[in-house]
């Protein structure tokens, strides 16, 4: 079943009050949380980290700047956030060059990302044909998908394209809102998938109680 990443994030940012929102999930049973890279500096994302890193989790930090500049340098802030992961992000062969021997796994999004909040273009063959060459590159452990962000694909036939054409892990990310969803991403064959803002609105069982929402997600990607 796919593991569940809780974001830290709402309208494709970090939240203002992301280290009380972790402290009031605290043990939830989550084993990975997030952040994007807009919304917070570096000195608070760090103090996030190294909290979730006491507690056991893999923090996950995701690019969503829409420049070279910006995404280049969040990237290079992810070894002194110290998070273990780095998704997201247009420009993998600075992607790859920045985190050479660092550390993070690196998931860049594949296909044609832009605006903020991220939008995904192309078609599913164009998409799982990029899937394919990014992860076939030394440096590139797997995948950041925004599936649900869409503007027209059938977003299950995409992430199963995804899931056949690339090697390591593909992680749906962006506008989950359900269980149905979670459970169609499941079986499609997604190693994981992002929820933040369906959770700060409300929208999931156990609403509007965070924790509670996150039991329930925990849950239903249990099986």
């Amino acid at each position: 079943m796919p593991e569940f990443v809780f974001m830290l994030t709402h309208h494709d940012a970090t939240v203002a009050n992301a280290r009380q929102v972790y402290d009031q999930v605290r043990g939830t049973g989550l084993r990975y949380v997030g952040f994007k890279d807009i919304g917070a500096p570096p000195d608070q994302l760090a103090a996030i980290t190294a909290a979730a890193h006491g507690d056991g989790l893999e923090v996950m930090l995701e690019v969503v700047s829409t420049s070279e500049d910006d995404e280049v340098r969040s990237i290079s802030a992810a070894g002194s956030i110290g998070v273990d992961w780095v998704l997201g992000g247009t420009h993998p062969d600075r992607g790859i060059e920045i985190l050479a021997g660092t550390g993070p796994r690196y998931c860049p999004f594949p296909g044609t990302v832009v605006d903020h909040p991220s939008i995904l273009q192309g078609s599913i063959t164009e998409i799982a044909g990029h899937a394919r060459a990014l992860t076939a590159r030394p440096g590139i452990d797997g995948l950041d998908l925004l599936a649900y962000r869409h503007v027209s694909a059938d977003p299950v036939a995409l992430v199963r394209a995804v899931v056949a054409a690339a090697s390591g892990p593909v992680i749906v990310a962006g506008s989950v809102a359900s269980l149905g969803q979670i459970r169609d991403i499941a079986a499609a064959g997604a190693w994981g998938f992002t929820i933040g803002g369906a959770i700060f609105e409300g929208l999931l069982p156990g609403g509007p109680d965070l924790a509670g929402q996150i039991k329930a997600v925990l849950s239903a990607s249990a099986g």
